[in-house]
């Protein structure tokens, strides 16, 4: 660990520590950090075999403060999202819907990273997959809101989900991860496209079909059958 990673988890576990004294709903923040007890051991053991960019670091512990500050209010209570709702001109407090769309701002310059350096992806995909990915999890996410809020204590599961009356919730929740995601994303190819020469023939190359190219399918499964047969014999 790398004295910038030490700082990064020393601002995290203050903040942590902060957030779980005497927080505002104590059933909700417990809630709220099952993500904290599975993400943050698991990007702290990943990370003596896979060490991602001190930027990616950065983005993913900024995400993790504003979870947890969450947590301590919960999300429908934040004073900042009151503030946000101030300014928007909103109906709601507006936290729950920076901090979804912050997910996909944040965190999708990790996941291409990720995804470049374990699955080889390059060119449109590893741009489009990032996005997917987002898009995925924002899904898993709101299905596990409900899974949850329907098995707790009804307070504590309408804290969780921290829904506000809105009946569209989980689709706009979604919605901004999705905006914040595209916004990282085309920041990224800016970059790319501004000072990598190769920006444009990669993308290219990266949606061209091989001569060698077999369609999958049916057709795989006729090929591992033969070879089966052929390694029986």
């Amino acid at each position: 660990m790398t004295r910038y990673h030490a700082l990064l988890l020393g601002v995290f576990a203050a903040v942590w520590i902060w957030a779980a004294i005497d927080p505002v709903y104590p059933h909700d923040w417990l809630l709220e950090n099952y993500l904290v007890f599975i993400f943050v051991p698991f990007i702290l053991l990943t990370a003596r075999y896979f060490r991602l960019s001190d930027l990616s670091y950065t983005l993913i512990t900024v995400f993790m403060l504003m979870h947890v500050v969450g947590s301590h209010y919960t999300y429908a209570e934040v004073p900042f999202g009151a503030t946000l709702q101030h300014w928007l001109g909103a109906q709601r407090n507006m936290y729950d819907r920076l901090v979804h769309f912050s997910f996909g701002l944040l965190l999708a310059y990790p996941l291409r990273e990720v995804l470049m350096r374990v699955a080889k992806v390059r060119g449109l995909w590893s741009y489009w997959l990032p996005f997917a990915l987002v898009l995925a999890f924002s899904g898993a996410y709101e299905i596990i809101e409900w899974l949850v809020a329907a098995r707790v204590e009804p307070s504590a599961g309408l804290a969780f989900l921290g829904a506000q009356g809105d009946v569209w919730d989980a689709q706009k929740d979604m919605a901004v991860a999705a905006v914040g995601a595209a916004i990282s994303l085309l920041v990224v190819a800016g970059i790319h496209w501004r000072f990598d020469p190769a920006f444009l023939s990669d993308l290219r190359a990266s949606l061209k079909i091989e001569h060698d190219d077999k369609p999958l399918g049916e057709r795989a499964v006729r090929d591992l059958l033969a070879r089966r047969r052929e390694q029986g014999d």
